[in-house]
């Protein structure tokens, strides 16, 4: 084999690669955006075993158009790994798979139709192959039709695939003579060697069916007999078992249970038909074992492996699974996790599969984004601390969803994609940003409901009115865009724009009203703060929402020109438009100014009221506080008079004690004169007698 030989060998195989992958890719745009919803519906079934043999059949089938079993268990590790499929759900699936991945082998055994008639010599696909090509070529340059375009690019896969197949026959057909050639094959003949032989080709080519279709090839030259096709097919087998190991890399655990699974099908059909074989061949002979086989014998010991392994393991398909998961182990993971985990790398080989993924994950952001809005509206009024843990996880899911879905989607090969989910990757892209900005307005009217309560803050019965309509206007905005969003509605998607023109009337007039109600005394100026803080969260809301039905406009129209982020849905002038927003007017505008006055002067006679009890209540407090001071004073005077009376008491008792003593002491001393009179008497008398 000289170097031109080996070039030309290299080509045949890149071919033979090439015509696979370009089939297998048109047939997933052409097929491919529901798959998820077909494999959920085969591998599921209230009747025991039904859903594993549907499954099994799907599995099958589809191998069977793709023609690699490893691509179908890629996708099904991508798909377990992303939650759409259980491992049990998708074990029956990659049994079928393997049984599937037989086809390729089946088309290419009809290299051994003769040469007898026009007609079988049309049926070779040496053949048929320039046909394919042509026709698909034809197709693809000259419709404009999408769908038209796929089915041509599967003709021309499959064209493409039997070229590289006669490529790789002309290249071995020199061979069958060269005696070399002849007794290095004996020498495979060795079971072990035949096994690692097939193995170590199928891990190179990543294909068991490229790695069969080379055998097949080869015996075209004559030198394959049964003992070197048998083992070789067998380590085909477990080699196609490296491309799901390596895809598995980085997979959560239940994925990787499905990649054990996959491995422990093909160990044991190995191990079960390997003995087997050589077990009947040593003991009771099997003389065929030396004779050469050709395309048609190697497609049908592929697919005996394949079957009777499949036919073996189907029953014990979950009991295969829970082995899996036994072997793997299993991780608890978070529900925020498990959802952004859809996302998965593995998908992006299948951006349809991918896209969908995206859409579920935007339409759980949108749907929690509704039920934050709710929630926080419903504390403003009857503040309840309990719901702000469940408002806060809902965030945090919407943030992590902007930032992980921004970046996976924008690796999605939009090459691989229809036109319509073109459109869809565009309007994902464009509405991820206004619901997490509407999901952070919904925390901000949370936590001024929350500072209103703390703050003990009331609005007036007006300011209470017109909030409550606003908040009604808004839910009903944010539901609709919600509903258009996800049944890409347009009937409902052209309701938004005037809805939210109405929202942001509503906010104008609302701040007009509380502004008139400050001066007349009615409102505060911290309700005020409290009121103008929400009603711009509202009208941001409404705004975002809008933003979003416009994308779904553009959507569905599929009118790349459109300008959603400066157009409207209608034109502003449209009778249309004109009639959706008076109708809008009528339910959310109409009731606040009819009522407003009416309202002002309930407020205003409230108030005088409130002012006339406080007044009374004043004038009471007042007549009390007098009396009781009345009484104060009252009772200071008798105390004072007491004091007096005491002090009088006193000053009697006193003046009565000094008169007495006066008296006492002027009596001594008159006797005490009187003594001294007498005395002086006697002494002038006893004068008188000397």
């Amino acid at each position: 084999m000289d170097i031109l030989a080996i070039l030309q060998l290299l080509g045949g195989v890149g071919l033979f690669l090439f015509g696979m992958s370009y089939m297998s890719s048109s047939i997933e745009k052409l097929a491919g955006s529901g798959l998820e919803r077909i494999l959920e519906t085969v591998t599921t079934s209230k009747k025991k075993g039904v859903g594993d043999i549907k499954g099994w059949a799907f599995g099958t089938g589809v191998t069977g158009i793709i023609q690699s079993s490893a691509a179908t268990t890629i996708m099904l590790v991508g798909f377990v790994n992303a939650g759409i499929m259980k491992v049990a759900q998708a074990m029956p699936v990659m049994f079928g798979a393997n049984v599937g991945s037989t086809v390729t082998a089946q088309i290419l055994r009809l290299g051994d139709i003769g040469n007898d008639n026009i007609i079988l010599k049309l049926l070779k696909p040496a053949s048929f192959a320039p046909m394919l090509v042509g026709v698909g070529a034809f197709v693809i340059l000259f419709t404009k039709s999408k769908k038209a375009k796929d089915i041509a690019g599967i003709l021309v896969g499959l064209g493409m695939l039997f070229y590289g197949m006669t490529l790789m026959e002309d290249v071995f057909a020199p061979l069958r003579e060269n005696e070399k050639f002849q007794s290095l094959f004996v020498s495979f003949e060795n079971p072990l060697l035949g096994i690692l032989i097939g193995l170590v080709i199928t891990m190179i080519l990543q294909s068991s069916s490229a790695s069969v279709g080379i055998l097949q090839a080869l015996s075209a030259t004559g030198t394959v007999s049964y003992a070197l096709a048998m083992p070789i097919i067998i380590g085909c087998n477990i080699g196609k078992c490296s491309t799901p190991i390596i895809g598995g890399i980085g997979a959560n655990k239940k994925a990787k249970s499905l990649v054990v699974g996959y491995l422990l099908f093909n160990l044991f059909g190995a191990i079960i038909f390997t003995v087997l074989i050589y077990v009947i061949n040593v003991t009771v002979g099997m003389p065929f074992m030396s004779k050469h086989v050709n395309r048609g014998s190697i497609a049908t010991l592929h697919l005996l492996f394949n079957f009777g392994t499949s036919v073996m393991l189907l029953p014990l398909s979950k009991k295969v699974a829970a082995l899996s998961e036994k072997i793997v182990g299993t991780d608890e993971e978070k529900q925020t996790d498990i959802e952004l985990s859809k996302l998965d790398d593995m998908l992006l080989n299948t951006p349809t599969i991918a896209l969908e993924q995206c859409k579920s994950l935007i339409f759980q952001m949108s749907e929690l984004v509704v039920e934050n809005y709710k929630l926080a509206t419903s504390m403003i009024y009857e503040y309840d601390e309990a719901k702000f843990p469940l408002m806060e996880e809902n965030e945090s899911f919407i943030d992590k969803c902007e930032t992980v879905l921004s970046a996976y989607i924008v690796r999605i090969d939009r090459k691989r994609l229809t036109a319509e989910d073109k459109l869809t990757v565009n309007e994902i892209l464009n509405s991820i940003g206004d619901l997490e900005r509407m999901g952070d307005y919904c925390m901000n009217i949370a936590y001024v409901a929350k500072d209103k309560n703390e703050q003990d803050i009331h609005f007036s019965p007006a300011g209470h009115m017109e909030t409550e309509k606003i908040i009604d206007a808004v839910r009903y905005t944010i539901e609709t865009t919600h509903k258009a969003f996800i049944a890409d509605d347009m009937n409902l998607a052209v309701r938004v724009d005037p809805l939210s023109q109405t929202v942001d009337e509503l906010k104008e007039i609302i701040k007009s009203h509380h502004v008139e109600r400050l001066q007349d005394g009615i409102c505060s100026i911290e309700g005020g703060v409290f009121l103008f803080d929400l009603v711009n969260s509202f009208e941001r809301i409404a705004s975002h929402s809008a933003n979003v039905s416009l994308h779904v406009i553009k959507k569905v129209r599929g009118d790349d020109e459109f300008d959603e982020m400066h157009g409207h849905a209608n034109d502003s002038h449209s009778e249309e438009y004109k009639a959706l927003y008076r109708y809008y007017e009528s339910q959310y505008i109409d009731p606040i100014l009819r009522s407003n006055e009416e309202l002002a002067d309930a407020a205003i006679e409230e108030k005088k009221m409130l002012e006339a009890r406080a007044a009374a209540k004043s004038l009471e407090e007042k007549a009390k506080a007098e009396a009781k001071e009345k009484a104060e004073k009252s009772k200071e005077k008798s105390k004072d008079d007491a004091k007096s009376k005491e002090r009088s008491d006193k000053t009697s008792k006193k003046n009565a004690t000094d008169k007495v003593k006066k008296n006492t002491t002027k009596n001594v001393d008159k006797k005490s004169d009187k003594e001294k009179s007498d005395k002086q008497d006697k002494d002038k008398s006893d004068k008188g007698k000397k």
